[in-house]
């Protein structure tokens, strides 16, 4: 039997990024950058999560960022303040969500982002025109992998959990789809996605 609803993470997902690529562009080495980026993403505070919920206005979480790194305030000005140049899109698999929906597949989004990051990210994908619905981290103010965000999605589309197939890029979100009794998938890279969809295409 064909799952009927296919969800989708959005990031390293439906899109590559460039952050590295971008601090680079902004005149950092790589390996500065590579520090620069775990300082960011893996902040002891968790300042990026609290980003993703869309409780803190942009500047705010500019400004604590370079309180906490002063030596790359530009470099982390910038790149908050321009996330249009860090997103790479993935045709192949938008083509492939397209068929998916064509199939008459329903199509949702699960994803963490803050706002302006998703709505530069997204403006111009063409899987957007395929969405059925989505719940993305800002809107409500939980991330994953905390249960409530899969609730939301799940409540609110009246998706039944056996019936959806979730394709996220971290085991620990897969995990807690998982828990909930969704079907999910661990993507590692584009061209596994790639294999993944084909497979659900040729069901």
């Amino acid at each position: 039997m064909k799952v009927p609803n296919i969800i989708f993470d959005v990031g390293d997902v439906l899109l590559s990024y460039r952050w590295k690529q971008m601090m680079m562009d902004y005149g950092l080495s790589d390996e500065e950058a590579e520090r620069l980026g775990a300082d960011l993403f893996g902040d002891p505070d968790h300042l990026w999560s609290v980003f993703d919920t869309g409780t803190r206005t942009d500047e705010s979480i500019i400004e604590e960022y370079c309180r906490k790194h002063p030596e790359h305030a530009d470099v982390i000005t910038f790149f908050i303040r321009h996330s249009e140049y860090m997103h790479v899109p993935r045709p192949k698999v938008w083509e492939r969500v397209h068929a998916l929906k064509q199939q008459g597949r329903k199509i949702y989004l699960l994803s963490n982002y803050p706002e302006s990051f998703f709505k530069k990210h997204t403006q111009y994908a063409d899987f957007m025109r395929d969405l059925d619905g989505a719940v993305v981290s800002y809107m409500i103010h939980a991330v994953k992998p905390d249960e409530a965000i899969y609730r939301t999605l799940l409540e609110r589309y009246s998706l039944t959990p056996g019936e959806c197939l979730f394709f996220d890029d971290r085991p620990e979100n897969v995990a807690t789809a998982v828990r909930l009794g969704m079907n999910a998938v661990c993507v590692r890279s584009q061209e596994d996605l790639l294999a993944h969809l084909d497979a659900l295409l040729n069901e």
